[in-house]
């Protein structure tokens, strides 16, 4: 058989020489089996050396000074083999290599008559697919050393990933230091490398990886897996000398995945011999007697049977055909016979010692191993059949060094932050006992409106107090829902919402105690006392005015920036739980664009507010009744507020990428500050009005005072009554009091001129007339003026009008004669009558009106008197209420 002859002494080559042995057993069988005639089985066996040279002028020869050879067998070293295989077309020859991988002789259009059974090193790239499909791994970074071989597997794997949804994310290359390509992979989250590169390489590749940390239970290597047995211990001094120990190259290395084609099929079925690929190994290694094994010897042995059967099959051609052509007549310008022996080699199809033999555009179908690098040695962990296209992974011998596969990219969970539903829960129900309590307050007070304690602190405002408090707890409630208890759109719905209900919440209950303690303030300030009415529904109008300041904000806000939903990204965490995955938090915040102009301006108006409660309270700090006066609390309320706001805020901003925290802390100073202020303000009354209900409302005097800026002066007013109900009769009652003192003082004149004048000069007193007498008996009747005020008010206008002096000194000549029936109105009569009733007169009603007090003791009284003409009680009490 013309097949080059054979030369044994020729075959110097390492592969050469271990596929000798092969050759032989294969010639053996076929003689033994007579499938072919004893003279086509003249084998002739050229070594080259990969030489070039060597090569094209031992194929020339050959053609020249040998005979007409049907076939060519052979071709190990790329370079000679690519030269001699795009060359057989000229001579119709076809070749068949059992060791020629490189992917360059895969091109059908430059080399047509190429075929070998030794699949090529693109055959590896279905098998990576089909390994990466199995683990779900769809994104890879390739890292490839720069050589011809190499870079045009990695380009037919990028052919054959494309379309697969599989993404090569980052492709780098190196030629001496890969350590810049390892850490570029790293930098782009690479998880799953594909290496092309030879074993020396390979060992400068796992240091990088060592340094860089990219080996461990999140990383895959995919490489060759053509290399040398124990390959790491060749190369290991080399990578000692880059600082690069060797445990430290075995830890990297620990779970890389090789891929290779099979040398030998792993199945227990007999082959086109007749023998299993287990009998034909033993036949081999003991027919070898002691020459090194080569990874081709299989693949030799199939291709000595393929070209048995592609002549046989040629032959059978040539004889049903009607050419009567022999297969001796083949020269080398016999197309025909050239092409009936190219078919005859692409219907090539059985089971042979490396497994299933197909070509499919000259190339072999074969079978894919894969190896893992396990405790120093590499085992066997699956493989895959090209024919099939099927991957059997082997049970329980691939082995990750996690619990589970690597990633193929760090896997980023999105989490939202959430707020913990426990702590949600304990300051919900903080919150509602806070409603509780301000429901409470309003109860109480809504119950005792009508006692003087809460009517003099109004009882209006009060209950806007409370309903400001109440919709500051209703805001917690808005505050702790987000994006794990509502949607997207309504979580922006609340962003307003909790925003509108705080703001309006703080304005009602703090300008309603402002307010108030504006009025104090107002009537305190007022020192003459002129006329001043301030009731209710002017403090509501102040109280709206506050709040429509708010509404206007609230909607140039909500009209020109309104809120919206933001999601905050964070920064990649690693999993609490240990697995394999980061955590990438995410955080809704309520935020516009202009967020600090908007907030600044809220927080200006809030602390104008603040300040203005706070000079209200010092201005009325003096004011002594206990149910007018709370500057002492609202100074307490406004410092612990606004201490508690400030703190609040500050430390709310500084945790805001931690919404437990940052709620727990914004609910806190809600729930301290809206509680402090209900309690400041009604704890203390309900206290009074359990323990001494007079106690704030007794008749007493007290002071105001205010210090006036152009004066250094101290002004001190005593006030007698304020009634917010009757200030104007208030006022009409004080000026009447001065007018009828006024009187009284000129009365008393009179009184005493006419007193002096009885005693000093009673022999010249005339006779009085009746209706004189009747007169002085109307003024008399002045010490009822407690029980009929009105009556008596009208009895001594009427006597000052019309008698401005009264005329004791007048007589008349009818009154002259001695009557004894008018003796009682004699002179000596009248005047004892004078120096009795004068005195009681005086003493008893001027303290109705505002004099002395009718308990003093007056010589002019006679111990005798009358109980009529002692001390009566005043009409009226002092009374300060209704503010």
């Amino acid at each position: 058989m013309g097949l080059m002859p054979l030369t044994k002494e020729v075959a110097k080559g390492s592969i050469g020489r271990g596929v000798l042995p092969a050759v032989e057993l294969a010639i053996e069988q076929i003689r033994n089996e007579s499938l072919l005639r004893p003279y086509f089985l003249d084998l002739r066996l050229y070594d080259t050396e990969c030489d070039n040279a060597k090569g094209l002028k031992a194929f020339y020869d050959a053609i020249k000074y040998g005979p007409n050879h049907l076939m060519v067998f052979g071709g190990v070293c790329p370079s000679v083999t690519s030269i001699i295989a795009e060359s057989l077309q000229g001579w119709n020859l076809v070749q068949l290599s059992f060791a020629a991988t490189t992917p360059v002789l895969a091109d059908k259009k430059k080399y047509p008559y190429f075929f070998r059974t030794v699949p090529s090193d693109n055959a590896v790239n279905p098998a990576i697919l089909k390994l990466l499909k199995h683990f779900r791994w769809r994104r890879v970074g390739t890292l490839t050393q720069d050589v011809q071989r190499f870079s045009e597997v990695r380009n037919d794997l990028t052919g054959v990933l494309y379309g697969e949804d599989i993404e090569i994310s980052d492709t780098e290359s190196f030629s001496n230091d890969p350590c810049t390509s390892v850490k570029k992979l790293k930098g782009n989250d690479v998880r799953i490398i594909l290496g092309q590169f030879d074993q020396n390489m390979a060992a400068k590749v796992f240091c990088c990886a060592f340094e860089e940390s990219m080996f461990g239970s999140k990383y895959q290597w995919i490489i060759p897996g053509w290399y040398e047995p124990a390959w790491w211990d060749q190369v290991h001094v080399e990578a000692n000398s880059s600082r690069c120990l060797r445990r430290s190259l075995l830890a990297a290395m620990e779970g890389y995945i090789g891929v290779d084609f099979e040398p030998l099929s792993s199945k227990q079925i007999k082959t086109i011999s007749g023998k299993t690929p287990q009998q034909y190994e033993r036949e081999y290694n003991s027919k070898r007697s002691g020459v090194g094994p080569s990874k081709f010897h299989g693949y030799a042995y199939d291709g000595i049977w393929v070209i048995a059967k592609t002549l046989q099959r040629a032959m059978e051609t040539l004889h049903a055909s009607s050419r009567h052509q022999r297969i001796q007549d083949f020269n080398y310008t016999d197309h025909t016979l050239g092409r009936i022996i190219l078919n005859a080699m692409n219907e090539t199809n059985f089971f042979g010692v490396t497994g299933q033999v197909v070509f499919r555009n000259g190339e072999r179908m074969g079978t894919i191993k894969f190896t893992q690098f396990q405790d120093k040695k590499e085992v066997k962990v699956g493989e895959y059949n090209a024919v099939a296209d099927t991957l059997e992974i082997i049970n329980d011998t691939i082995r990750f060094q996690g619990s589970e596969p690597p990633k193929d990219k760090t896997i980023i969970l999105e989490q939202l932050r959430k707020i913990s539903l426990p702590l949600y829960s304990i300051l919900s129900a903080l919150t509602i006992l806070g409603m509780i309590m301000a429901s409470a307050f309003l109860f109480f007070n809504i119950k005792n409106r009508n006692q003087k304690l809460i009517k003099m602190s109004s009882p209006y405002m009060n209950n806007l107090i409370i309903l400001g408090g109440m919709l500051s707890y209703a805001s917690i409630f808005l505050f702790g829902l987000d994006g794990s208890f509502v949607s997207e759109k309504t979580f922006e719905t609340l962003c307003t919402v909790r925003t509108w209900i705080l703001t309006v919440g703080y304005t009602t209950a703090f300008g309603a105690m402002f307010a108030k303690t504006w009025r104090v303030h107002a009537i305190f300030k007022n020192v003459k006392m002129k006329k001043k009415i301030i009731k209710d529904q002017k403090l509501l109008v102040i109280v709206g005015g506050m709040l429509l300041i708010d509404l206007c904000i609230l909607i140039c806000w909500q009209a020109v920036d309104p809120l919206r939903r933001t999601v905050e990204r964070y920064s990649m965490e690693p999993d609490p739980a240990g697995r394999d995955i980061s955590i990438r938090p995410l955080l809704e915040h309520c935020e516009n664009t202009h967020m600090t102009i908007w907030l600044g301006i809220v927080y200006a108006y809030k602390g104008l507010l603040m300040l203005f409660g706070c000079f209200l309270a010092w201005e009325t700090r003096n004011v002594s009744i206990p149910a007018l006066n709370d500057s002492k609390y609202i100074g307490m309320s406004v410092y612990n507020v606004g201490i508690m706001c400030i703190i609040g805020a500050a430390v709310s901003f500084l945790t805001r990428d931690q919404p437990n925290v940052q709620f727990c802390i914004v609910a806190l100073v809600i729930i301290f500050c809206s509680t402090i202020t209900l309690c400041l303000v009604f704890v203390p009354k309900l206290i009074t009005l359990r323990t001494n209900p007079d106690a704030a409302t007794q008749n007493r005097r007290f002071q105001f005072t205010q210090n006036q800026k152009k004066e250094d002066s101290k002004t001190s007013t005593s006030v007698t009554s304020v009634n917010q109900a009757s200030t104007s009769r208030l006022e009409g009652l004080q000026s009447e009091n001065h007018r009828l003192r006024m009187k009284i003082t000129e009365l008393d004149k009179d009184l005493e001129e006419v007193t002096m004048q009885l005693q000093d000069t009673p022999e010249k007193t005339t006779y009085i007339k009746q209706n004189h007498y009747q007169e002085l008996n109307d003024i008399l009747s002045l010490g009822n003026f407690t029980e009929s005020s009105d009556g008596g008010k009208a009895i001594l206008k009427n006597h000052l009008d019309q008698n401005p002096q009264l005329q004791w000194n007048t007589t008349e000549p009818s009154r002259t004669c001695k009557d004894p029936i008018e003796d009682i109105n004699s002179p000596e009569h009248i005047q004892r009558r004078l120096s009795l009733q004068l005195p009681i007169l005086h003493h008893a009603y001027l303290p109705s009106i505002g004099g002395v007090d009718a308990s003093c003791v007056s010589p002019c009284v006679s111990p005798t008197a009358s109980p009529r003409h002692r001390h009566v009680p005043p009409s009226f009490r002092v009374m300060v209420s209704g503010l």
